[in-house]
């Protein structure tokens, strides 16, 4: 069986798109320090390329500047110097800011769609989607930037009354992934901002002219020079260090892998900064036997494949109840032959896009050639398609998945779903929470008593029941064991850009 595709390869001409542009001025290639836009000062670039027609020389977009340590260090010190003001800011005021960003991203949502589908390489359709979510964030932390309170407690005397208030932490560096080039950088940019703080941020190398493009549209909303700045650079290591070691930075928000995040909380230490970590998953997604398996189908495509897979919140492992694992399997494969189609995310049409680069590509071959190794049977897809550009690969299905196989211990990031069958209620929860991370979890059921007693038996953070998507600006988006700390968006996001300081008062 293979997916529905675009069979003739055919390139993008990204400089064209590019060229295009309704607002070319979205489009920078510069670091921004201090409200200016700077040229490396060692002079070093990097090539930004569309992983859909790499390496075909229509795959070029750019030539970024890789901001040096020096150039880093700026940075601080001016995010540093502007947080003197900006933590005087009123929340009114930083409201307008917040809401200007959000309607300036919402005029330019087609022109950012098209630099994510560039860059990253995700169909149209969801790079408008992550537009208008990005977008989201800055509206919903313009409201929040209004209402943090503190608190009047009572003393153990009446001589004295206690007062706690929330004070912005200071300046903090934010480093973020390429799989959402946009959103990465909204829901912790319009929480810090909306707290009174500063910061520095360090965009993925596949993926910065997402963020950059940002950058300009922040300078239009007029926020002050210094508030936001952000520094590519093409040696991620160097720029973690950088700023997880510098006393200055009082707080560091990262997403990516569980083992930098430990390497960044490691370099953190010797300052004892603030840490707030969305880390790697391995989410488990289980249909029971009163499902409704139409809709459980519906929700595993959402969650499983959207991005090719390459998702944090991506269903990894789906455990389906013995008694429905026949009938699940074959809508679950028949429904993705009918509406996905594979190719250039700006042709149209198409549903699914390449993995980001040949790193990906080899997981996704080493998760497939382990599993069919081990016995597993490949039910769609299963093989790459050079014929439509190096990085894409077939969406592949694998039934009669069993816990000795890689995938069920790894993230496998790609478009790979393999399908695991269990009998009882406690041996599903077992097999989900057997894993050292926990950021997501799905499960669909009818049955009320079941919903309320799996949901508080999952070892993850949030929890999709009957739906295979959860993400938005009011979630309380985040992990728990080795998938990190801290909560992003919702009521509690600016709270880990805040410290409490108590007062007391005698009278």
């Amino acid at each position: 069986m293979v997916l529905r595709t675009v069979f003739k390869r055919s390139y993008t001409d990204s400089s064209s798109v590019i060229r295009n542009l309704k607002n070319p001025k979205l489009f920078q290639t510069q670091g921004l320090i201090n409200g200016n836009w700077v040229d490396s000062d060692n002079a070093v670039t990097f090539d930004v390329s569309n992983p859909a027609s790499y390496p075909n020389d229509a795959s070029f977009i750019g030539k970024v500047h890789s901001m040096s340590p020096q150039q880093y260090n700026s940075a601080i010190d001016s995010a540093h110097e502007a947080f003197k003001s900006f933590k005087k800011s009123t929340g009114d005021e930083r409201s307008e800011l917040l809401r200007n960003l959000y309607h300036l991203m919402m005029d330019n949502q087609d022109d950012l769609a098209k630099i994510i589908v560039l860059e990253n390489g995700k169909p149209y359709n969801d790079a408008l989607g992550e537009v208008k979510y990005a977008a989201s964030f800055f509206k919903w932390f313009a409201d929040l930037a209004t209402t943090t309170t503190g608190n009047v407690i009572n003393s153990s005397t009446n001589s004295k009354k206690i007062l706690s208030i929330k004070q912005p932490i200071g300046v903090c560096g934010i480093m973020t992934p390429w799989n959402f080039p946009a959103a990465m950088i909204t829901r912790k940019l319009g929480a810090y901002v909306a707290a009174g703080c500063t910061g520095v941020i360090k965009p993925a190398s596949e993926t910065p002219l997402t963020a950059l493009a940002l950058g300009y549209l922040q300078q239009e909303a007029g926020f002050p020079a210094g508030v936001v700045n952000i520094l590519p650079s093409k040696n991620a290591a160097e720029a973690g260090e950088l700023l997880c070691s510098n006393p200055k930075v009082k707080k560091i928000s990262f997403t990516g892998s569980t083992n930098v995040g430990k390497l960044l909380m490691k370099q953190s230490s010797s300052t004892l900064k603030k840490l707030s970590f969305e880390l790697g998953g391995n989410a488990p997604f289980i249909v029971f036997e009163d499902a409704d398996i139409d809709s459980a189908v519906d929700g595993a495509i959402a969650s499983k494949f959207r991005s090719s897979g390459q998702t944090c919140v991506c269903a990894n492992r789906l455990f389906i109840h013995e008694s429905i694992y026949d009938e699940f399997s074959q809508k679950f494969v028949s429904k993705l032959k009918e509406t996905t189609t594979l190719g250039d995310g700006l042709q149209s049409g198409v549903t699914h896009g390449p993995v980001i680069h040949d790193r990906s590509m080899k997981k996704v071959r080493q998760h497939i050639e382990d599993a069919t190794g081990k016995g597993a049977k490949v039910l769609l897809g299963g093989n790459p398609r050079e014929d439509l550009g190096e990085n894409f690969h077939e969406l592949t299905v694998l039934g009669d998945a069993t816990t000795d196989m890689m995938i069920f211990e790894e993230e496998t990031f790609g478009p790979v779903c393999p399908l695991f069958k269990f009998k009882t209620e406690d041996e599903v929860l077992r097999l989900a929470n057997d894993t050292e991370v926990g950021l997501a979890g799905y499960f669909y059921s009818k049955d009320v008593s079941r919903i309320f007693r799996v949901a508080e038996e999952l070892e993850v953070g949030m929890v999709g029941i009957n739906t295979g998507a959860i993400s938005e600006a009011s979630l309380p988006f985040g992990g728990i064991k080795e998938s990190g700390f801290g909560r992003e968006g919702s009521i509690y996001g600016v709270e880990d850009y805040t410290v409490v300081k108590s007062m007391v008062l005698g009278i």
